[in-house]
């Protein structure tokens, strides 16, 4: 999948995926890079994403949790187009506007088209999301 760079802004030098018109335009933007942690995606809270209790909307965070599945997976990817088959999460505490909003972890085993990750979404450092999930490879066709 083509990535670019950012050039300004909050996320500048992260890299996002453009034509992705739900998670690029929808629900996020939402950002990635890898830095000496590992690979990590982000994004800041807005006032769209809250739901009306005034916490994060459950569907946003599972929605940006199923973006970091490919994000932690990116390299393993090796540039092929993936789909999600199977994916799950535990909500553990609720995101509020204005937080940074960060999802790290894990590639824990790469076959020859499945790809099987986890991670934990944090709001300002704290534990929001614990997700997982499987991602089949597939060659993008030709148009």
């Amino acid at each position: 999948m083509t990535t670019e760079i950012v050039k300004e802004g909050e996320f500048t030098g992260w890299q996002t995926w453009p034509n992705e018109p739900f998670e690029y335009d929808a629900a996020g933007p939402f950002y990635f890079r890898t830095d000496e942690k590992g690979p990590v995606a982000a994004f800041r809270a807005e006032r769209k994403h809250m739901n009306a209790g005034g916490v994060m909307h459950g569907g946003c965070l599972m929605t940006f949790a199923d973006y970091s599945l490919f994000a932690i997976a990116h390299e393993g990817m090796e540039g092929e187009y993936g789909l999600t088959v199977a994916f799950t999460s535990e909500f553990l505490d609720g995101a509020l506007e204005g937080e940074y909003i960060e999802a790290r972890g894990d590639l824990l085993r790469k076959g020859r088209s499945l790809l099987f990750v986890r991670g934990i979404i944090t709001a300002n450092g704290r534990p929001v999301l614990n997700f997982s999930g499987t991602i089949k490879k597939k060659r993008k066709q030709p148009s």
